[in-house]
This record gives C-alpha cells, structure tokens and sequence, in this order.
C-alpha cells in the first residue's frame, strides 16, 4: 500500500477486483448536463425522451462510465492511480435512481512500467449497461525506495532560479 491507502504496483495480482456503487439521482444528471455542455433532451425532457427509442429519461453515458473512475481512484487499485487510457461499450441505458455497479479486475501486470490492465464492467441489478478495459498507471514501492536511496540524506535543495 502506498501513503495514500492504493495499491502499488507490487500489491496487485491477476484476479484481483473491487466494486464503487452508485445512485445516479436527478441532481448528477443535471449537473453533468451543465459540466459537461450535454444538454440532449433525452437525458433531461421526459416528454421529448418519452417519444424515443428509450421510453423516458436516460443518465449520460459518460456519467455512468466515471463510476468506473471513482471505483479506480478509490478502490482499485486506489488513490494514487493515473488513467492512461480507458475502451467502453455501452450495452444497456442507465435511467435516474438507478443504482450502478462499477466492477473493475485486474487482468495483467507490467511491473516494470508500473501499470495494470483491467476490465470495467457497470451493472445495474444484473444487466449489464457498460463494459471495457481501462489502463492504469499506479505507484510503486520499488521506485519510492530507490529513490529516496539515490537522494541524499538530510540534503535539501534550494533553488535559485528566477
């Protein structure tokens, strides 16, 4: 475990995952629509939502997939952990009150570059509305190490630029 309580690069293992869950309200998705500038009618007009394809209101995609962010950030491998790069694919819609589940598992392991891929899956009850993989970049404790032994004890560096 690094200081922040994430996992290191050393601590994760193939197999390895954890859960985020969520309820998407009404408030996440009007303020998602107004970070985001996504003001689509089908996220926030039931009316107009109720004549597509839907049936009624849906959350934005992109809300329901940062779950998978949050379960990365603070579940696994945790805080501390940089996205490099994340693939989704939307299966199924996500409606207000519905409570996401965001799993991700660790599938490999490049020690060396400290980095882990994992496959993101959100459900909400048993259907799945969102799958992909997500690269991560995590911290190491073999290179927290090395480099407090390569600086000097005590030193403290001052600089003098302007």
């Amino acid at each position: 475990m690094n200081e922040l309580q994430g996992h290191d690069i050393e601590d994760l293992r193939v197999g390895m995952n954890a859960t985020y869950s969520r309820t998407i309200t009404e408030a996440d998705i009007v303020l998602f629509a107004g970070v985001s500038g996504d003001s689509n009618p089908v996220h926030l007009n039931e009316e107009y939502a109720a004549t597509t394809k839907f049936e009624g209101r849906i959350a934005h995609g992109f809300l329901t997939a940062s779950i998978i962010s949050a379960a990365v950030a603070s579940r696994l491998p945790g805080p501390g952990t940089v996205y490099l790069a994340q693939q989704v694919n939307f299966r199924a819609p996500v409606r207000p009150e519905d409570t996401v589940h965001a799993t991700v598992t660790v599938q490999s392991i490049d020690m060396a570059r400290a980095q882990a891929v994992l496959s993101t899956v959100c459900r909400v009850g048993q259907t799945v509305v969102i799958d992909g993989e997500a690269t991560v970049k995590t911290t190491s404790v073999v290179r927290r190490h090395a480099k407090r032994a390569a600086s000097p004890s005590g030193t403290t560096r001052i600089s003098t630029a302007a």
